[in-house]
């Protein structure tokens, strides 16, 4: 629940900020805001306890909550470092931001959190933001990252202003700017070694292209085929991007029915992509593994679930060790540098060791 009030939190004070809620008067009341986040009211209170503790809400008791100006905040006590993600409520993103925030709060920081799914538009909102908000400093997942990018501008003045800014999970490569991640191709070149070694040979590739991990795994596969002097065919690559997902999945399963010569094994870009589509596969009578095998990236949830093969993402000490790394910039002036996380895979069913039958 802490990743859900903080975010309530910081998205009602934009809106303040903003004048959506002008000062003096009172916000929706609870029952509202329930409805508006989708959460319960416990955690509405907390938001508000936090705001009000902030001082950028009054409550009256029997009356309703007040708008506070943003100057009666009084002197800043912490720093406030910016997190923008591509989400934030489900998947890895809580776990990776639950490690952020302790380390900051554990050092006297605060955060400011704000989420793009995955829409530059979006991305442009929060850094704009933030930077007006007085961010000390920005840890960034990038936003639709195999793409050239809008915000570059964006990201000059913050060079101008010092901020210091550090990617997670991702980078632009037309940007000069650390990041931290999991080392993406040699995962992609992993998880098909994995197959190639558990004797599939005629292995897909569903990987997402609108952001860079995607190009990276599909750099890794590539490799692995071609240090096992294997070729690949073009009809095993299945590329997606943020808005069709579940569209290109559903009609690779729908093809894969009736190939003759179908793919014994398929590397899955993230275990939500692997769980839709062995949902996919039993609709048309496929199983997962004796019919086909899959492996995965990330190691969430849903790989425990549906039982995956899946790298194994760092998530709570990777936000763990980019909130050191940006406190460090700030109070030691240390460089910020890129970090790789070397992949390890998580063993479960989702693989099966191919034999010609």
């Amino acid at each position: 629940m802490i990743v859900k009030y903080r975010y309530i939190a910081d998205d009602i004070q934009k809106k303040i900020l903003q004048n959506e809620f002008k000062v003096g008067s009172m916000i929706p009341p609870e029952s509202k805001l329930q409805e508006m986040y989708q959460v319960s009211r416990h955690t509405i209170r907390q938001a508000i306890g936090l705001l009000v503790e902030k001082g950028y809400l009054r409550a009256e008791k029997g009356v309703g909550t007040f708008v506070l100006k943003p100057q009666l905040n009084g002197p800043k006590d912490t720093k406030t470092i910016g997190v923008i993600t591509t989400y934030l409520s489900d998947y890895i993103f809580p776990q990776i931001i639950e490690g952020i925030e302790e380390t900051l709060r554990a050092n006297g920081y605060s955060l400011l959190l704000g989420a793009t799914k995955n829409d530059p538009i979006q991305e442009e909102l929060c850094i704009s933001s933030m930077l007006k908000q007085g961010v000390e400093g920005l840890l960034i997942e990038p936003t639709s990252s195999n793409l050239f990018n809008q915000n570059i501008a964006y990201y000059s003045k913050i060079k101008e202003k010092n901020i210091p800014v550090l990617f997670i999970n991702a980078y632009y490569d037309l940007l000069d700017i650390p990041y931290i991640s999991i080392d993406d191709v040699h995962a992609g070149e992993m998880t098909t070694n994995y197959l190639i070694d558990n004797n599939h040979v005629n292995i897909a590739l569903v990987t997402k292209m609108d952001d860079i991990q995607g190009k990276l795994r599909l750099k890794g596969y590539i490799k692995a085929h071609e240090k096992n002097n294997l070729s690949f065919t073009m009809d095993n690559i299945v590329q997606f991007d943020t808005n069709n997902q579940k569209d290109v999945i559903q009609l690779f399963v729908k093809q894969l029915a009736c190939r003759n010569n179908r793919p014994t094994a398929v590397v899955c870009y993230n275990d939500d992509v692997a769980s839709y589509l062995i949902q996919q596969l039993e609709k048309n009578n496929l199983n997962v593994p004796t019919d086909i095998s899959l492996i995965s990236h990330d190691n969430s949830f849903l790989a425990k679930i549906y039982q995956l093969n899946s790298v194994i993402h760092p998530q709570k000490d990777l936000g763990i060790e980019a909130a050191k790394k940006i406190i460090e910039t700030l109070e030691k002036n240390k460089v910020l540098e890129t970090k790789l996380y070397p992949p390890k895979l998580k063993i479960r069913k989702s693989v099966l060791k191919h034999t010609d039958n």
